[in-house]
């Protein structure tokens, strides 16, 4: 699932700081570019927290009530004054890429194929993760 949230940037002394209303997030990058990145890590990070929490994904704010969001926490440093940008994550690939956990699986193969396996010395996990990677991504493009 693909979603974008509002982010605020604003440059403070040598760094730019983030805020993401929608995700109560707070970050900093050296340049916007790295904000922007550093933002985009930051959502994925808590979006993937969330979702293997059980909860469900804020919905993002539009533009007007994120600038309310902002401003009503203004207390200690105002974002409302930097820019405001939409960051995008693609939880699903973020995931893809991040989440190297290995699982142990225990799999049912032919007594016949579990042979020919042993005897061609197949690493079958290396195997099942290939397949497994192309399926899923067919089923990702339907």
């Amino acid at each position: 699932m693909k979603q974008a949230y509002p982010t605020f940037i604003a440059k403070h002394e040598n760094v730019y700081l983030v805020y993401v209303p929608d995700m109560e997030l707070y970050t900093e990058g050296s340049s916007i570019t790295d904000a922007m990145e550093m933002a985009r890590d930051a959502i994925g990070l808590k979006g993937i927290d969330l979702e293997d929490d059980g909860k469900i994904l804020p919905e993002a704010s539009d533009y007007e009530n994120a600038l309310q969001i902002a401003r009503e926490h203004a207390e200690i440093f105002d974002y409302s004054q930097g820019i405001l940008t939409m960051v995008d994550v693609d939880f699903l690939d973020y995931r893809r890429k991040r989440d190297m956990k290995m699982v142990r699986r225990n799999v049912t193969l032919p007594n016949w194929l579990n042979r020919e396996a042993e005897r061609l010395q197949l690493n079958v996990s290396k195997i099942l993760q290939e397949a497994l990677t192309a399926h899923v991504g067919d089923l990702k493009m339907k």
